[in-house]
């Protein structure tokens, strides 16, 4: 495997094996934060396609600045945020839901009604996350389903430490508020 500089400087020579290497090295990581906005595999995937498609563009613009993967969550945050505002506007044009992919589940469940009940609370953390503020939900994303450390998500988001720690703290706030009364009884 390359060393990210030369595979930078690869793909700024054009070189069409270095991007199938960004491909293969960064793939699931673009994927799996992309994932974590739009919880439809279809749109992950489009939204994949379109962040490997512009780092393929604009890799001349990329100074070093930061590495590899923060520069690639940086695309992806950003574009799926932008996706997120269309399909918004987009619903409140048509006054209905835009129709998505097919869900995909996280663990293994052995049964139908487990099967069920997985996807239910999937989608009921998807809908309380996408209720809170922009900010709150890319630190929590990039939390939570990607892995992130504090001080990554700080480069990624371009902000303070300190400011990421503040938003995820309030975004596990307001989740917890809006999800109290689906686990207690």
């Amino acid at each position: 495997m390359q060393a990210p500089g030369e595979l930078i400087h690869a793909l700024q020579q054009g070189d069409e094996k270095a991007y199938a290497t960004l491909v293969k090295t960064y793939g699931q990581m673009v994927y799996s934060t992309a994932f974590g906005f739009f919880n439809n595999r279809t749109d992950a995937e489009d939204l994949t396609q379109e962040v490997f498609l512009e780092a393929f563009h604009s890799i001349n613009k990329f100074r070093g600045d930061s590495s590899v993967s923060t520069w690639l969550y940086r695309i992806t945050v950003n574009k799926s945020i932008n996706q997120l505002k269309k399909n918004k506007k987009r619903e409140q044009l048509s006054g209905s839901l835009i129709p998505g992919g097919e869900r995909t589940m996280w663990g293994h469940a052995k049964s139908p009604d487990a099967i069920s009940e997985n996807l239910e609370r999937r989608h009921i953390l998807h809908t309380a996350m996408d209720t809170l503020p922009e900010l709150q939900k890319t630190a929590f994303i990039l939390h939570k389903y990607d892995g992130l450390p504090y001080k990554e998500i700080a480069q990624v988001m371009n902000t303070s430490l300190s400011s990421v720690e503040s938003l995820i703290h309030r975004a596990k706030i307001n989740l917890q508020k809006k999800l109290i009364h689906y686990y207690t009884t």
